[in-house]
């Protein structure tokens, strides 16, 4: 008997309705269905990035209970189905990943493709939408924030910013984002680095560029917050750089 069924795609964290803001974490979860055998990969593969965003939860979580927002985390690993693609981008279900062959995506067909979708990848896109009506229900426009982390080195160079904000047309959420981590005055910030904000089909594409909502995409770099004690620090730095702009964008 398969225990798929017991498999809960997505977490959401209930915030306070006065809170306009809604935190997204995409690559949350580094965790397979039973029935998935592990993708038949060695279980060391699934404590790296390529699995899921190390530290992420935390600082989502943590930001979430500071800030009195709700939050909505995926339960799967992106090796299984990458929530932060869209259905069509050869991408969402990855066959190579950093090295790592994924026999268990070697083979995957249209039927599979369509199963994983419709248990994992569709009902996480919908669990954000019902939090985003709500937020509108209580007569707020939604603020979305979506946390990621990033791997300190990749392909032997070493990545010198503490954090990134993407972004693809909301440019005035971004720049003061941008600012408000510059002022801390300790910080190395990108501007859509380590890596670009528009892509077609993505998380925040689907529920904030098309819904044209204020939104933008928080990366830290996951050496700084993989412990408790780096969660704490970037739950305080992320939580002001956010506050201000909750209460001045609409």
């Amino acid at each position: 008997m398969t225990k798929i069924s017991m498999f809960e795609p997505c977490e959401i964290v209930a915030g306070q309705g006065h809170s306009r803001l809604v935190l997204l974490c995409d690559h949350a979860s580094n965790r397979v269905p039973e029935e998935y055998g592990g993708l038949g990969l060695d279980a060391r593969q699934f404590e790296r990035h390529i699995a899921y965003d190390i530290g992420a939860a935390a600082l989502t979580r943590g930001l979430a209970g500071r800030l009195g927002a709700t939050a909505v985390l995926s339960c799967f690993s992106r090796l299984l189905i990458d929530p932060n693609r869209g259905m069509d981008d050869p991408t969402l279900i990855m066959r190579l990943s950093d090295g790592a062959v994924v026999p268990g995506n070697r083979e995957v067909d249209e039927e599979e493709r369509a199963r994983r979708i419709n248990l994992f990848h569709r009902p996480y896109h919908q669990a954000i939408a019902g939090v985003v009506a709500g937020v509108r229900s209580q007569g707020h426009v939604p603020f979305l924030v979506s946390i990621h982390s990033f791997t300190p080195v990749w392909r032997g160079w070493q990545r010198p910013w503490h954090a990134g904000i993407l972004w693809d047309r909301d440019e005035d959420v971004a720049r003061a984002m941008i600012r408000g981590f510059l002022a801390q005055g300790d910080l190395v910030v990108g501007d859509n680095e380590p890596y670009h904000g528009a892509l077609e089909g993505d998380t925040l594409n689907i529920h904030g560029t098309r819904a044209g909502l204020p939104h933008a995409l928080i990366e830290v770099r996951q050496d700084l917050i993989a412990a408790k004690t780096g969660v704490d620090e970037w739950v305080e730095r992320v939580a002001k750089v956010i506050e201000p702009i909750m209460y001045e964008t609409r």
